[in-house]
C-alpha cells in the first residue's frame, strides 16, 4: 500500500512498562536498553494500532490478545487507571500537506470489557471524530468499538485506518520458514507465511525485489549468484539460490539449506521492500556475523528508499550503532526506574551528546558502556 502518512510523535499513558511516554518519531528509530526495560512493549503500541484497524481485530480482540486490560495497564497506574495512546502523523489531504492525529483512551467496564473513554481523529486542524458523541450517549454499546473498526463511519479517514493496518512486525524464525509441512498463518510475524508472501507478489515486482536482495547479499553471502521463487513438485512455494562453490556452474539450494543468518536477512530485506506503514524489527542482528551487523543499518536504509517505510528496531548489539549516519535523535534510551521505564532520545542526555558530538566516543560505545560505579553513563545500561 502506497501512503503519504508517517508517524511523527507517540504519546502513551499507563501502557505496560510506561507511566508516560512522549517522544518524536523520525523515519528510523533504534531502541536501546536492558532486558525487560520495555523495548518490545514500546513496539507493541504500534502493533496495537495495527490490530485495532485490521480485519479480525478491533478493540476487544486487541486487548484479549494481550491478556486483558490488567496485563496492559502499567502497575504504577493508581489514580488515573485509563490507558491512552496518541499518535501524530504527517500526511496530505486533497494533495496538501496536513497533520493527522489519532487519540484513544480506554478502560474496562464492570464486566471486564474494554470501553472507549475518549477517541479523537483530526486532520489539518479539522476534527473528524470526537467521542463520546451523541450516538454513543444513546447507545453505550457503541463504546465497545473504536471508529477504526467501523467501516460505516470511517470513510473520511479510511487512509488512516489502512495505514495503521499496514504496520508490520517482523521477528522471523528460520525454522518456521523451512518446515515443509508448515501451518501457514496470514500476516505471521514469525515467518510461516513468508514464502507465500513472496509467491503472492506480482511477478515483475517479485523478480525486481529478489534481484535487489541478491545484490545486497553479495557482501553477506559471497558466491550467491541467483535468487528466485519457484514452486516444488507439490505446488508449494519455495525459494532457491544458486551459489558458486567449486562447481563451474554453481549449485542450486532451496531455503531449507540456507543458513539461519542468510534466511533471516532475506526475510528482513523483503519486508523493507514491501510498502506500508512502519516496519517493526526486534533484534535483527540475531544469527548474523558481527561484520554484517555493522553494515545492517546502512543496508536497511538503502533498501527502504523505494518504499519509504519507517523502520523501528530494538537491539542489544553495540556494533549495530557503529554506523556514523545514525543520529542521536534516532536513538531512544530505555531507562528502568523504581516503578516504570523512562524513554528518552539519546540527544537529550548531555553526557551522551557531549561524548558523541565532541568525538570522544562513537555512539555505539556511548549507548552501550562498560562502566564502573563512578561512570556518569552507568544509568543507561547496567553492567553487561
Amino acid at each position: 500500500m502506497a501512503s503519504t502518512l508517517k508517524i511523527t510523535r507517540l504519546q502513551l499513558e499507563n501502557w505496560k512498562n510506561f507511566r508516560e511516554v512522549d517522544v518524536g518519531v523520525p523515519d528510523r528509530l533504534f531502541l536501546i536498553g536492558p532486558n525487560a526495560a520495555g523495548k518490545s512493549n514500546f513496539l507493541d503500541a504500534f502493533r496495537f494500532l495495527h490490530d485495532l484497524a485490521s480485519s479480525g481485530g478491533g478493540l476487544r480482540e486487541s486487548v484479549r490478545r494481550r491478556g486483558g486490560l490488567r496485563a496492559i495497564r502499567c502497575l504504577a497506574a493508581r489514580r488515573n487507571t485509563d490507558v491512552a495512546i496518541r499518535v501524530e502523523l504527517s500526511g496530505k489531504k486533497k494533495k496538501r500537506a496536513a497533520g493527522w492525529l489519532y487519540e484513544l483512551v480506554f478502560r474496562q467496564d464492570s464486566r471486564g470489557r474494554p470501553l472507549v473513554r475518549k477517541e479523537r481523529v483530526t486532520c489539518g486542524g479539522e476534527t473528524l471524530v470526537d467521542r463520546p458523541d451523541g450516538g454513543d450517549c444513546d447507545d453505550k454499546a457503541r463504546l465497545r468499538q473504536t471508529v477504526l473498526e467501523q467501516s460505516a463511519v470511517n470513510r473520511q479517514f479510511r487512509e488512516l485506518t489502512e495505514f495503521f493496518a499496514s504496520i508490520r512486525y517482523v521477528h522471523l524464525v528460520p525454522q518456521h520458514i523451512r518446515e515443509p509441512k508448515r501451518s501457514v498463518r496470514a500476516d505471521d510475524p514469525y515467518g510461516s507465511d513468508f514464502l507465500d508472501r513472496i509467491a503472492a507478489a506480482p511477478k515483475r515486482a517479485r523478480e525486481k525485489r529478489l534481484k535487489t536482495i541478491r545484490d545486497a547479499l553479495s557482501v553477506a553471502a559471497p558466491g550467491l549468484e541467483d535468487l528466485e521463487q519457484a514452486d516444488d513438485d507439490q505446488g508449494l512455494p519455495r525459494l532457491r539460490a544458486r551459489r558458486r562453490y567449486w562447481r563451474p556452474n554453481g549449485a542450486w539450494q532451496t531455503e531449507d539449506m540456507f543458513s539461519d543468518g542468510t534466511l533471516r536477512l532475506i526475510g528482513l530485506l523483503w519486508a523493507v521492500l514491501e510498502r506500508g506503514g512502519p516496519l517493526l524489527l526486534e533484534e535483527p542482528e540475531l544469527s548474523l556475523h558481527p561484520a554484517i551487523v555493522r553494515l545492517l543499518p546502512q543496508m536497511l536504509y538503502l533498501m527502504r528508499r523505494p518504499s519509504a517505510r519507517q523502520l523501528f528496531l530494538s537491539t542489544h548489539a553495540p556494533g549495530l550503532l557503529h554506523d556514523e549516519g545514525i543520529g542521536l535523535d534516532e536513538t531512544l534510551l530505555f531507562l528502568p526506574g523504581a516503578e516504570s521505564t523512562e524513554v528518552v532520545p539519546a540527544s537529550s542526555r548531555d553526557d551522551i551528546h557531549t561524548l558523541v558530538v565532541e568525538g570522544r566516543l562513537p555512539l555505539n560505545e556511548a549507548a552501550f558502556p562498560v562502566t564502573d560505579p563512578d561512570d556518569p553513563l552507568r544509568l543507561i545500561l547496567p553492567r553487561r
